[in-house]
Formats: structure tokens, sequence, C-alpha cells
């Protein structure tokens, strides 16, 4: 509940709706997290590191927690500029940070982690939609608002993918929600943005650092309710946050049916997602990350040029997109189909 309590209790100093607030708030988010993880970097402590396992891609042990300070960035900035954000997302971050911490230190058992992910996402949920759309809303929304969160942590396994995708992400709902002038919703995601950001400099391969549960699943969660935010204050449809995040909405989700179709327990360490097995076939961390960069700037993209249009060409492109994704993954699976029957 640290951020919570922080928000409470200390004095705004500066404010977000300005001009400057663009380019000051973003950079105090960057540097507060590029120091703050650089600290985080030089603790040799034990539970701070993560060691290989069968899900990893890494051979040596490398601090765990990289999450944390670049949430000191976001979250120190959006204080500082009066950030005007629902005292209901702090509570879930806050929530979420501290329960992913203690599953960073300890692995909590999975059921302890769900119950305070669904307590949060259907609170939010119930706060935010109950009045005016209804419980069937209110279950999909928390539903997937879990799966975001969960999701986020599942691709955060290659040096450099999620803090990628965080500053693309992010990047892309600030400029869309500046470009339709709602200028404290884009600074408030490009602060996000700009701490990945600092992040991406200690995480790229060879990453020094990683994001960890206690960054994944509450960016995995902002992620989530942003889209939803920017979709009631009509900002976009629910199109746009769905593009703009789906390259891990794909690769996530395919990964975990066909786990669930071959009856596997999908909780379970594994090196099954597309990322993952692009990585072990010789394409290697750096590659892997450049390559889905591109492919989440041009969806992101494409994401920001369909949200001006009509909900028929959003429909389209989403569509468009959906099939591409299809043919990779279809490419990829006949290759590893392929080359495991030469073997």
């Amino acid at each position: 509940m640290c951020f919570l309590l922080i928000y409470m209790d200390n004095p705004v100093t500066m404010v977000l709706d300005s001009p400057l607030s663009v380019i000051t708030a973003p950079l105090l988010s960057f540097v507060i997290a590029f120091f703050s993880i650089s600290g985080l970097i030089k603790s040799k402590i034990d539970w701070v590191l993560d060691h290989p396992n069968s899900r990893s891609l890494h051979s040596v042990p490398v601090p765990r927690i990289g999450g944390l300070g670049l949430l000191c960035g976001v979250v120190i900035t959006w204080l500082l500029f009066s950030a005007p954000i629902p005292i209901m997302v702090w509570i879930g971050i806050s929530l979420l940070v501290l329960i992913s911490l203690m599953d960073d230190i300890w692995h909590l058992p999975i059921w302890c982690r769900l119950l305070i992910q669904s307590v949060v996402a259907a609170s939010l949920s119930i706060v935010l939609l109950l009045d005016t759309y209804g419980w069937i809303t209110v279950l999909c929304t928390a539903g997937a608002v879990i799966w975001m969160s969960n999701l986020y942590n599942f691709m955060d396994g290659s040096d450099g993918l999620a803090g990628g995708m965080t500053v693309i992400g992010f990047g892309y709902y600030g400029l869309f929600a500046y470009w339709v002038g709602n200028y404290d919703f884009a600074v408030i995601n490009f602060s996000i943005a700009a701490a990945a950001m600092a992040f991406l400099l200690h995480n790229f391969y060879p990453a020094r650092i990683f994001l960890g549960d206690v960054g994944a699943i509450p960016l995995g969660f902002l992620a989530a309710v942003f889209g939803i935010l920017g979709w009631l204050d009509n900002l976009w449809s629910f199109w746009l946050p769905l593009l703009i995040f789906s390259p891990f909405i794909a690769d996530a989700t395919v990964t975990i049916i066909k786990r669930l179709l071959r009856g596997e327990r999908i909780w379970q360490a594994h090196r099954e997602h597309y990322y993952q097995r692009i990585v072990q076939s010789g394409f290697g961390h750096r590659n892997t990350a450049l390559a889905a960069y591109a492919l989440m700037l041009a969806v992101g993209g494409s994401a920001v040029w369909a949200g001006k249009q009509d909900l028929t060409v959003q429909h389209w492109m989403t569509a468009i997109w959906g099939g591409i994704y299809l043919v990779l993954m279809f490419i990829s699976d006949w290759n590893q189909k392929y080359y495991s029957g030469r073997e």
C-alpha cells in the first residue's frame, strides 16, 4: 500500500495540465527510474536475484525487481504533477506491487496471487462500470484486467521485450491522447513510457536487471485499465488498446490455449511462447527484441491511425492483424515440427 500512502500524505507541488509538463514530467520520470534501477542493479542480496529455471532464457543470476525502480519513477512523477488518476487505480497499483514483490521474494502460491488480482480487478470494474453497463460488462472487464496483468508477466521472458512493449504501448496511448487534446492523460502515459525507456537501457541484451512480477503485473494492469479509462472518456474505441498491445495478447493467449488443449498445467514454468522459441532457434535476444519492436511500432501506428477512422476501418484493421498473427504462428509451428522431425 506504499504508493497509496504516499499519495494521501504528501503535498503536490506541480501542475500536470501545462504545456511544459509534456516534456518535464516524462523527463523526471526517466531520471528517477534510471537512477533507482541503477541502485537496484548494485544490490547483491540473494533474494533480489533471479536464478535460472526451466522457463528462463538466461544462464546466470540477474537482479529481478527492476520494475520497482521503474514504478518509482512513474509514481513519484504522478504525485508531483498531481496526475488525475482515480483512487481505485492507486489502490490497485499498491496492492499489486505489494503482492507481486512478495511473490518475487517468496514465490507465493498461485491462488494467493490470483485472489488479490481478482479483488483488484473486480473492485475497479464495479466502481467504473456497474452503474452504467451492468454486471456482464463488469465480469468481462475484470477477467480482461486479470488476463492482461498475467499475460504481461508471461511475456516478460526475453531481454528487452516487455520493456520495449511498455515504451511503445504507453507511448502510443500518450500520443493518441495528445492528438485528441487530452494532455493530462497524455502525460500520464508518457511518464510510464519514459520510465520504461530508462529500464530498457538496463534491460536490453545483455540484461543487467529484469522487470520481475513487481513490474510486469502492475504494468499489465495499467495497460488494461488505461485502455478502459480512455474508452470511458471517449478518447478511443476499445479496439485501439486491443490492437496496440496485440503482440503480447496474441502470443500469450494462443500459447495458453494450446497448452490447455494438451492438458498441461498452464501455471507451470515453460518456454513455449513464440518469442521464447524464436530466441532458442538461434535468432537471439537482441534480434528477437528488435524484430518485436518493429512489429509493435507497425501495429501501434496502424492502431493510432485507425483510431481516427470510423469503426468499420478499425474492425478491418483488427481482422487484418489477426490474420497476420495467425500466418506468423502457423509458420513458426510448421518450422518447429519440420526441424524436430529432421533431428
